[in-house]
């Protein structure tokens, strides 16, 4: 397809936001050239490509600019038409948009703070993050295949993390979130997630994110600037990775 050589991509290796990027690219069938970034010692390159944020992703087509998963998702879909991420119904589309943001504000960030916080603050954090599972759970039932019907869509993507950083933050955090038997729909999209073709295999390994995890989460957890009750809408991929604490990885 035309074009395709000019499209890059710059990341990080664990990011779950990059990886959303990635999968997209790959359901459109799009080449693309990978950039790894230190995100601790940031490039020239990703200072000049966004300068706002200075983070990660990043995606170049054609010498255009955009950052944000999100805002790159969708420029993905209307710029590749073909295998469409969003619903083309436009009640399906506001409601795949408004569900995706749910599960980011609701879900994502509370998994998140609930694995860098300890006692009642971690406590609430569970429970709520629980809360929110229960109306994924309810999106997923009915669901033959994924969110996005017989084949993955931006709503799956959005979500897939969870299939398994998931696991990875209740180990490092001894937590309990996934309880598959309380949400049945969600083990049995997980599992189907894992094996799609696109998604199967990709992950960052599991013990390298573990170490990478624990020391996140203990630097922001012992932080005199402490992480609750910034605006995650706008920091949420920054305090991901925001260097309060570099650990040495191989």
């Amino acid at each position: 397809m035309a074009g395709e050589e000019e499209v890059k991509l710059l990341g990080f290796w664990v990011s779950p936001f990059v990886l959303r990027v990635e999968w997209a690219l790959k359901i459109k069938g799009v080449k693309y050239e990978y950039i790894e970034e230190d995100i601790f010692n940031k490039s020239s390159l990703l200072l000049e490509l966004n300068p706002l944020y200075k983070k990660v992703p990043v995606l170049v087509h054609h010498g255009k600019v955009i950052a944000e998963s999100f805002v790159i998702l969708e420029y993905i879909d209307e710029t590749w038409k073909h295998n469409p991420l969003l619903p083309q119904d436009p009640h399906q589309r506001a409601m795949a948009r408004f569900w995706a943001k749910f599960a980011e504000q609701q879900v994502f960030e509370g998994a998140w703070n609930a694995l860098c916080s300890q006692g009642e603050a971690k406590q609430r954090a569970l429970q709520g993050t629980m809360e929110s599972m229960e109306k994924i759970e309810g999106q997923l039932q009915g669901n033959e295949q994924f969110l996005g019907g017989e084949s993955i869509g931006y709503l799956d993507i959005i979500l897939g993390w969870i299939s398994y950083y998931l696991e990875v933050w209740e180990e490092v955090g001894s937590m309990k979130i996934m309880d598959p038997v309380k949400f049945p729909a969600t083990a049995s999209w997980m599992k189907r997630l894992l094996q799609h073709p696109v998604i199967k295999g990709g992950w960052p390994p599991r013990e390298k994110m573990v170490v990478y995890f624990h020391h996140r989460s203990k630097a922001l957890g012992s932080s005199p600037h402490g992480w609750l009750g910034f605006n995650w809408s706008s920091y949420r991929e920054w305090i991901f990775f925001c260097p309060f604490y570099v650990p040495h990885l191989d």
